[in-house]
């Protein structure tokens, strides 16, 4: 009704790859968030900052770790999402194509080699994602002390 198209868009695949993804980063996030203490908001602000000086100053790299994990595995979620994305990405040649269902033209095809080639790609980015992930977490232990 208001022009917007989102299906068969590249739009529509980041909306739909959001939506999947971002259950992993409120996980992640949540914890950390029960784990502030108040009283650095309070003192921050007895100390007269400002409430965007206070996100910026005392929460943010507190959750930084904990947003940098929550968007790597959202990420390494996404790049294997097939069910929803298969409906909105309309696989335009060239556009709105997605590797899962380049997979699956593939093995209609019977081009097994090719379907494998992608596949293990789609295998090497979510390794990838996943030693990062595990990279921030060592990381963040070290920064914090807790080895």
């Amino acid at each position: 009704p208001f022009g917007i198209s989102i299906a068969y868009t590249e739009v529509g695949i980041w909306l739909a790859l959001v939506f999947v993804g971002l259950p992993f980063v409120v996980r992640t996030v949540q914890p950390v968030i029960d784990e502030i203490d108040p009283e650095w908001e309070e003192a921050s602000a007895t100390l007269g900052a400002s409430r965007l000086r206070t996100l910026r100053r005392v929460v943010l790299p507190v959750l930084t770790p904990s947003l940098m994990t929550g968007f790597a595995l959202a990420l390494a979620r996404s790049v294997g999402e097939f069910g929803s994305v298969i409906f909105i990405a309309g696989n335009l040649p060239g556009k709105t194509e997605i590797a899962p269902l380049l997979i699956v033209i593939r093995l209609e095809e019977y081009d097994y080699d090719a379907a494998a080639a992608i596949g293990l790609a789609m295998l090497g980015i979510s390794f990838a994602m996943l030693l990062f992930i595990n990279a921030t977490q060592v990381w963040t232990r070290r920064r914090i002390g807790h080895v």
